[in-house]
């Protein structure tokens, strides 16, 4: 019989090579491995131990490269990933040490690889004994020890030299759960009410009208409300996204790269408009149709390219358009420790060169007087502020108004939220308005 967690630690270690071998998306990953665990308990450990690794990869890398002789050949990733979230967990003195160290050799040799079993166990009990000699020897390089890539680091430095680790440390937190409650159909005081009925402590939090916040995790789609389209899941610092908008009855308004459907769902809350969601995949366009079902919403989506409005938008303008655009989302780290390692240095240029033709694109679609907000999940100048100001350097009619977000940071123009400014994730947005 296999000690609990061996087939998970085998799962969480080929999602991890999957992330760091081949740069894919961690939910992806999961997505395809999940269906070898049909017990919650073992896919939530999984999550755990990827988090967990992505978080704090330099240093277990440096760790493991001190417990072994020689690095572990190529087809032996499975085992190299194993070894470390088994170090992980020693490490952090959650479960039993001879727990760790039985399930890990026995997932070893769940995944074929019988024949290092008595490597695996060598390994582990050597970072028993040596534990604290290693701490004490742990190189002291910024990179390492915040478990970040050195070009992203140097980046987050760069743009915010006096609030730089703060930024980084924030970004290896674990995130609240935040909800936020469709208006529509019920209030985050009942909501709180309800969840706290079926055991789930909840909270309501001043800053944000429509949110409820939860410490824990929690399958949401079991959550009491949830199938009545009660509320969705969205950070804090993504629902400030519709109330820079000033919706009003009536207007056309027009979210460019939709999805998942968030903020274009918030839109349709706040207010009784005629919206257009715009998204290039026509899968995620389809799972916004969902959303919109789910919230009994309605609302036009398009399968369509936002840097191409030639293609879909018939000549129609708009009041209103939010510009959610395509980023290195180096503001959701924290809740996507995967993004640090899928990222490289050049994906910045290629994603302000993307902002650039969308942005271009959509602006003739603006009504006169109309409001545009460019919003981003990430913290990179070049993303945000120097987009926002190249834009209008190019663009004559477009005047920047004030942007205000409590405990926002203002960029002249727009402003940021940094990741843990009041549990939210780091989100820019900027209004513009149409003057001609």
């Amino acid at each position: 019989m296999k000690p609990a967690g061996a087939e998970a630690r085998l799962v969480a270690a080929r999602a991890l090579a999957a992330v760091l071998d081949q740069r894919r998306n961690l939910g992806d990953a999961l997505a395809d491995l999940d269906r070898q665990l049909p017990d919650s308990r073992d896919r939530a450990l999984v999550r755990r131990l990827c988090n967990r690794v992505l978080r704090d990869y330099p240093a277990l890398e440096w760790r493991l490269s001190q417990l072994l002789r020689k690095p572990l050949p190529r087809k032996s990733r499975d085992v190299h990933f194993l070894l470390l979230s088994a170090l992980d967990q020693l490490i952090e003195g959650r479960e039993p040490a001879r727990a760790v160290v039985h399930a890990s050799v026995a997932a070893a040799r769940t995944g074929g690889h019988a024949h290092l079993g008595g490597l695996v166990n060598a390994v582990l009990r050597n970072q028993q004994r040596r534990a604290l000699q290693m701490e004490a020897e742990l190189p002291d390089a910024p990179a390492l020890r915040l478990g970040y890539p050195e070009w992203l680091l140097d980046a987050i430095r760069r743009d915010w030299p006096d609030r730089w680790r703060e930024i980084a440390e924030a970004g290896n937190r674990i995130p609240p759960l935040w909800l936020r409650v469709n208006r529509r159909r019920s209030t985050p005081e009942r909501q709180c009410r309800t969840l706290r009925e079926a055991g789930i402590e909840a909270d309501t939090d001043a800053h944000f009208p429509d949110a409820v916040r939860l410490d824990h995790p929690a399958r949401i789609s079991s959550l009491p409300g949830y199938a009545e389209g009660e509320f969705s899941v969205q950070d804090a610092g993504a629902q400030a996204t519709a109330g820079l908008l000033e919706l009003e009855d009536g207007q056309r308004v027009l979210d460019a790269c939709a999805a998942p459907g968030g903020k274009a769902a918030h839109i349709l809350e706040c207010a009784r408009v005629e919206l257009t969601a715009l998204e290039l995949d026509p899968e995620r366009a389809r799972r916004i149709e969902e959303t919109f079902d789910r919230l009994g919403l309605a609302g036009r989506v398009i399968a369509g390219d936002a840097a191409q409005p030639q293609e879909w938008a018939a000549g129609k303008t708009f009041d209103r358009i939010l510009v959610d655009a395509p980023c290195t989302a180096t503001g959701v780290l924290r809740r996507h420790p995967d993004i640090r390692w899928q990222r490289r240095a050049d994906d910045v240029a290629a994603n302000v060169m993307l902002q650039d033709r969308i942005l271009d694109a959509l602006w003739p679609l603006l009504a006169p007087g109309g409001l545009l907000v460019y919003a981003t999940c990430s913290i990179l100048h070049a993303e945000n502020r120097d987009q926002a100001r190249a834009f209008i350097a190019r663009h004559a009619d477009a005047r920047p108004l004030e942007t205000r977000l409590d405990e926002g940071v203002s960029t002249d123009p727009g402003c940021q939220i940094l990741p843990g400014s009041l549990d939210r994730d780091g989100f820019y947005h900027v209004r513009m308005r149409r003057v001609r």
